[in-house]
């Protein structure tokens, strides 16, 4: 599929170490998150919901740098936020490529042609580009008119310069599958993209919009749907062929939200980027110290109805190792997009979800000067100003 084969012969190496040291919880990808601050505000994003002292926050280059090592990941993704808003971006990306780190830069990608020039081509760099379906479908759902446009040129301008490209697609509910068929085949034919990610969105708390989140049965039979509808025309995933079948209800797995360990502002957030509930100031106390039992689809309300690649292309990956025969047959049918689906998790007994962001933020304010728009964002939200009264500090309380 879309995944270079130096990278999967170096993945394939050090998952095999993994297993020989007989490792049950290791890193795949790093979640490298170097700023909240972004050039959008989607409908469906809950990740820049912060006062503006905290949207002004950076990772320095020596943080992302001893991140990484720290982590160990042979891949780090760089999502955000907007990424390209970090002044240092070009040579945080560089001290990666130094590293041989397999790298997706995201980006909504609306000042892309115009950072080109703080990069250069490499087998290890991968633009990964936010474009969730046709010019209309796509502005909708960034709430600006004219984005796709900006994207679809800065793709073209990039691969024109040799670099690769991959999209990220995210589906809501509501996807008119014809369309997101045609839009698969234009961005294959037309823009001739290294690699198309597509992704169930994560009920985000904090999403403007609630109303379009997919439930699991939702997301599976959308799937099955679009898999369908690209059976022969060679759409190129870059995921693995057990995540695109467990996306289309074929297999059961639970989270493995270690895989895809998140490090952005805070520290190290635990227990994975969709989800903040807490912060460590090391992986290895991260890795020791959060109960991964207690998160995941049937454990944990919040997890519910995820089935993102930051919690389960890892599991995928896992199964491919003990299961090969299983993933090289998928790979070579593709998913499974008729006949029963595989048994669903039993969500009745996961405990209950629990308001922690605003405790976190509070937190995070209380020893700072606040500007008048950081109170506003308290005020806005009916909570208590930090400094104001910090005996009437958010508390943490089951929803």
């Amino acid at each position: 599929m879309g995944v270079p084969l130096i990278q999967k012969i170096r993945v394939g190496a050090y998952l095999l170490k993994q297993r020989l040291r007989g490792n049950k919880r290791f890193p795949l990808v790093l979640m490298l998150e170097p700023l909240f601050r972004c050039n959008l505000a989607c409908a469906g994003c809950g990740k820049i919901d912060y006062p503006d002292h905290i949207l002004n926050k950076r990772l320095t280059v020596q943080e992302c740098i001893d991140a990484v090592e720290e982590c160990g990941a042979p891949m780090v993704a760089i999502p955000g936020g907007e990424p390209l808003l970090h002044k240092e971006i070009g040579e945080i990306v560089k001290e990666l490529v130094k590293r041989k780190k397999f790298i997706s830069l995201c980006t909504n990608a609306l000042i892309l042609e115009k950072k080109l020039d703080l990069f250069e081509p490499s087998p290890y760099l991968t633009f990964t580009v936010h474009l969730d379906g046709d010019r209309e479908h796509h502005d909708k759902m960034v709430c600006q008119e004219g984005g796709f446009d900006i994207a679809v040129a800065a793709i073209k301008a990039a691969k024109a310069k040799g670099f690769r490209v991959n999209i990220n697609s995210t589906l809501f509910d509501g996807i008119d599958v014809p369309r997101m068929a045609a839009f698969f085949d234009f961005v294959t034919n037309e823009l001739k993209l290294d690699g198309i990610n597509a992704s169930p969105g994560y009920a985000y708390e904090r999403a403007p919009d609630q109303q379009h989140f997919l439930s699991r049965q939702k997301t599976k039979q959308l799937f099955r749907d679009i898999f369908r509808r690209g059976k022969g025309k060679g759409w190129n995933f870059n995921q693995s062929s057990l995540f695109l079948d467990f996306l289309a209800g074929n297999q059961e797995y639970h989270c493995t939200p270690w895989s895809m360990p998140a490090r952005n502002p805070f520290g190290w957030q635990r227990p994975c980027y969709l989800i903040g509930e807490g912060y460590t100031k090391s992986f290895k106390e991260l890795m020791e110290t959060t109960d991964w039992d207690s998160y995941g689809t049937g454990k944990y309300e919040k997890c519910a109805n995820c089935m993102v690649h930051c919690g389960y292309e890892g599991s995928a990956v896992e199964d491919t190792f003990k299961h090969p025969l299983k993933a090289i047959a998928v790979h070579l049918r593709g998913p499974k997009t008729e006949g029963p689906m595989a048994p669903e998790i039993d969500l009745t007994k996961a405990r209950r979800s629990e308001r922690l962001h605003e405790r976190h933020v509070y937190d995070a304010m209380k020893d700072v000067p606040l500007t008048a728009r950081d109170k506003r964002w308290f005020e806005g939200k009916n909570l208590p100003v930090p400094g104001a009264n910090d005996d009437k500090a958010p508390s943490v309380a089951a929803e």
